[in-house]
């Protein structure tokens, strides 16, 4: 990042509040999800954003959005407190058509996300029923299928890289894992894992204190990318002002080896793309950074002064 690395804000023209923005593979386009039940989506040159698309389907405030891999179209899945999940396709430039709606669950789903595209077109979504949906596109239909999750809702979802642990390092093709992770109102981290055998989804115990680390709501999780290497890492962030990182040991089991103090409640946890950096944020308006150092610990990226810009001095005025 160079020092004249700077931020840009711009006006969306939603009429209410803003709950999600995510970039698209390419990082060419934003979409946006809020509270007056649309979707907007923005093309991006440089500074300049453009509004080409406004996608409305739901009846209620839209929580989140997730871009589907370029692998299998340009996809759009959306869900809201109406109680739908939502998959759009641009089926021409800037065209928009929602292919695909559920409405499923009895209550309001918090959190959509797409399986790795090597997991094929797979989409999991987080409800406050309580339950896990997993949509997957298969013979040219989608089909559906549920699992009990977290008594009291389910507020996140977040899919586990399809390359395992380890893989870079052995011979042939690697093996293709479906797992996920969640985060609940019972104040847990859970792992589930398809089961072939079995035809369904199954919990897999491996969680230190299974899973309860949090003292509260936990917000949100995130499975951190995978080039293949050694050991696997998962965030998760709670009410309890709290955001944990979890890591794989050699017997499989995954430990919280850094927990992080937050001046307010964190609401989401976002790594980057090689999985070394992640972000948590709270509710004062702050996003930290937190990066992995040499000797396997993990630092405040502001406290190790590392590959930021020279922050400006800046004088707090009254308003």
């Amino acid at each position: 990042m160079s020092e004249s690395s700077t931020g840009v804000s711009f006006e969306t023209g939603h009429e209410e509040m803003i709950h999600d923005a995510q970039m698209d593979y390419y990082g060419k386009r934003i979409a946006t999800a809020s509270s007056d039940r649309s979707i907007k989506i923005f093309e991006l040159q440089g500074k300049n954003q453009t509004l080409v698309a406004e996608l409305k389907g739901h009846s209620g405030p839209v929580w989140q959005v997730a871009w589907g891999h370029p692998k299998h179209g340009n996809l759009l899945a959306s869900c809201s407190y109406d109680r739908k999940v939502c998959i759009w396709q641009e089926v021409q430039k800037n065209n928009w058509r929602k292919v695909y709606e559920d409405a499923s669950h009895r209550a309001s789903v918090n959190s959509v996300c797409w399986a790795p595209h090597e997991a094929g077109r797979a989409l999991a979504a987080a409800s406050a029923d309580g339950k896990i949906s997993v949509h997957t596109f298969k013979d040219n239909k989608w089909s559906r299928e549920e699992f009990p999750a977290h008594p009291g809702g389910v507020n996140s979802v977040s899919w586990a890289p399809a390359v395992t642990p380890n893989s870079l390092l052995q011979q042939g093709n690697p093996n293709v894992l479906k797992q996920i992770v969640t985060g609940g109102c019972d104040n847990r981290v859970r792992i589930w894992c398809f089961n072939d055998m079995k035809g369904q989804w199954v919990e897999k115990r491996c969680l230190k204190n299974d899973g309860k680390v949090h003292k509260a709501w936990v917000r949100d999780v995130a499975w951190a990318p995978s080039l293949g290497l050694p050991g696997s890492t998962i965030a998760s962030c709670s009410e309890d002002k709290t955001a944990c990182i979890w890591t794989e040991n050699k017997d499989g089991l995954y430990e919280p080896i850094k927990n992080i103090s937050c001046k307010g409640k964190a609401w989401r946890v976002s790594w980057s793309t090689m999985g070394n950096i992640l972000a948590v944020s709270e509710g004062s308006n702050s996003v930290t950074l937190w990066k992995e150092s040499v000797d396997g610990k993990w630092q405040n990226l502001a406290d190790m002064d590392e590959g930021l810009p020279n922050k400006p001095e800046v004088k707090a005025s009254n308003r």
